[in-house]
């Protein structure tokens, strides 16, 4: 499926009704280049459902941030950038967050992707060369 979002409130609500869908042991790949909103969405869809922390900040040096949700629902939220491949991400023990009750939500997994989970929803956010505010995201189940 490939939608086209015209602007932030209309990612945030696209993250919304993404959110409204996920399940525990779920996982999210979200693909593109520096600056597409990986990270903007991610956060928009932990708040949609329920994480309360003040700041979410993008796991790019932390590689993995773990946040609590609503209903018992743990969300991990990954950055591979700085990975080299399969070898440095399964040395950070992931596994165990793509099992309920976590939610998982990971940037850059063109870095292994033969480490993700078979649940594993892929989404490419690609930008628009004429408009810096538009995108297209590309959903693949």
């Amino acid at each position: 499926m490939i939608f086209s979002i015209n602007n932030e409130a209309e990612m945030t609500q696209f993250a919304q009704d993404l959110a409204s869908k996920a399940q525990a042991g779920q996982c999210f790949a979200l693909q593109g280049d520096l600056g597409a909103g990986k990270s903007f969405l991610a956060r928009a869809m932990m708040r949609a459902l329920g994480v309360t922390d003040e700041a979410l900040p993008s796991p790019t040096f932390a590689i993995i941030q773990e946040y609590e949700a609503a209903n018992d629902l743990k969300i991990a939220h990954m950055d591979w950038y700085r990975l080299e491949g399969q070898h440095d991400i399964e040395a950070l023990g992931i596994y165990e967050y793509f099992d309920k009750p976590w939610l998982t939500f990971i940037e850059w997994t063109e870095r292994a992707p033969q480490v993700l989970p078979k649940n594993t929803t892929v989404i490419r956010i690609s930008l628009d060369d004429t408009d810096q505010d538009k995108r297209k995201v590309e959903i693949n189940p």
